[in-house]
């Protein structure tokens, strides 16, 4: 194991709106909402959080003209230890990712994003 699920990520124009419709859903606290980010956690402590996406254009069912914008977050105690672990199991390092804030971005074999993060 390289890391822990930590969190879903979705995009979205509003993500305190978003946010607070979900929490009308399926309950729950929202634990972090600063304008582009928000994260509501449940009473078991999953999290779902929220992502401001400018110029957002939302997904279209059926059909992938506008596919699903969504992506996953996974907490490791290392970024630096488990990076080459992630890259070796097929995963690439996005252009632009941050190198010293927190996080890294990757996508998987099949291009997908998905972050890397410690706390």
């Amino acid at each position: 194991m390289i890391g822990e699920f930590y969190d879903v990520v979705i995009d979205c124009p509003d993500p305190g709106a978003l946010a607070e419709f979900y929490r009308e859903v399926v309950g729950g606290r929202i634990a972090d909402s600063d304008g582009d980010w928000s994260t509501l956690v449940t009473a078991n402590g999953r999290r779902l959080s929220f992502q401001r996406v400018e110029d957002y254009s939302p997904p279209r069912w059926p059909g992938q003209d506008h596919p699903q914008q969504i992506h996953l977050d996974v907490m490791v105690a290392d970024l630096d230890v488990a990076e080459p672990l992630v890259l070796a199991l097929g995963a690439t390092l996005l252009k632009g990712s941050p190198k010293n804030v927190g996080f890294r971005v990757y996508a998987d074999p099949a291009g997908h994003p998905f972050c890397l993060l410690t706390s």
